[in-house]
């Protein structure tokens, strides 16, 4: 047994610990969720990643994301994202992507894929990400939104089409109802979202966020994803 991975094996046991080990979970979005998504897996254990996204680390993304450091700013999350889960797990394969992923982007998704995990923002992505899985019948999870909201605590885990109060589960509701998607893992707060005040300087209002809030999301996913793979593989 090996000692980095002692404790979750008195948890999991050797069959759980080498599920894991087997496992490929491409996230897309490795923002303040997704990061946090990363973090998890690779210290429960997950032995090989697929990560997607187009950013870099700004001095904005300190607030929330684990990949966020002044070392970090400017590199591109991918990269640092990998270099951290590398520093955790030496023996992590992980593949990267800096791009955005949306309905025209060809590849990263294929059947040796074992999880998906969508933390990404833009609507008609995430979309494209659950019908792809569903044509693939790969396993995915996808986090609804977490701006604009002050309590961790009122994160469910449940299907999308027993949400409510969250205006993007809203969206998705309706979107993924059109195109014949029966059923979606999801994450979601009850919280109702915190109106900002409005910025006239800028074109596109951007969220308020804070440390414990998309942090917690993301460990709730990370913990889905191993349950998930520890029962169904």
């Amino acid at each position: 047994m090996s000692e980095q991975f002692s404790r979750t094996e008195l948890l999991i046991g050797k069959e759980g610990l080498n599920k894991l080990k087997n496992a490929k979970v491409a996230i897309f979005g490795i923002g303040g969720v997704g990061s946090y998504v990363v973090e998890g897996l690779a210290r429960a254990g997950v032995g090989n990643f697929v990560l997607v996204d187009n950013d870099d680390v700004a001095l904005s993304n300190l607030n929330r994301q684990i990949i966020a450091t002044q070392k970090t700013i400017g590199k591109p999350k991918v990269e640092v994202a990998k270099e951290r889960i590398l520093e955790i797990n030496p023996n992590a394969k992980i593949d990267i992507y800096k791009e955005f992923f949306m309905p025209d982007t060809q590849g990263i998704i294929d059947n040796s894929v074992s999880y998906i995990v969508d933390a990404i923002d833009t609507v008609t992505a995430k979309i494209e990400l659950v019908l792809r899985a569903n044509n693939l019948s790969i396993p995915i999870i996808s986090s609804m939104g977490t701006g604009n909201k002050l309590d961790p605590t009122r994160f469910e885990v449940t299907d999308i089409y027993k949400t409510s109060v969250c205006p993007l589960a809203k969206v998705m509701r309706k979107e993924l109802k059109a195109r014949g998607i029966k059923k979606l893992k999801v994450v979601y707060s009850k919280e109702e979202p915190i109106k900002i005040k409005k910025d006239e300087t800028k074109q596109k209002q951007v969220p308020g966020s804070i440390s414990f809030v998309p942090s917690v999301a993301g460990l709730i996913i990370a913990g889905e994803v191993v349950k998930d793979i520890i029962k169904q593989m």
